[in-house]
């Protein structure tokens, strides 16, 4: 829908202001360059992620991004690298458990019908 749209374009938007905030021009051009596939890939999690556990993934996310916004406002670069290993690696687990989920209601499905009932 628009809001989840929008809601993904913010994101992407706020990964590549992350960058900018780098000063790291070499980082800004790739981010740049590669912002329709950094806005598909955030759209495509944050659809996985939001689809079985919306509300608490939403807040988590929200406190990952204010804390690293807050460590970048407050200069400290060791907390930002902290916030955003953090960030990334929930975001990796997440994702590989969804997935895992995933396979395993797909092999159960195929498996033959029991005859407990």
């Amino acid at each position: 829908d628009g809001h989840s749209e929008l809601a993904a374009r913010a994101d992407a938007q706020f990964h590549l202001a992350i960058a900018e905030a780098s000063h790291n021009l070499v980082l800004v051009q790739v981010m740049q360059s590669l912002f329709k596939v950094v806005l598909s890939t955030v759209a495509h999690n944050r659809h996985v992620m939001f689809r079985l556990s919306a509300p608490r993934t939403v807040q988590e996310l929200t406190l990952q991004h204010q804390s690293l916004m807050q460590a970048i406002l407050d200069g400290d670069p060791q907390r930002a690298r902290e916030c955003i290993g953090e960030h990334l690696e929930h975001v990796r687990v997440s994702l590989q458990q969804l997935d895992e989920d995933q396979a395993r209601l797909e092999r159960s499905m195929r498996l033959p019908p029991s005859d407990l009932a």
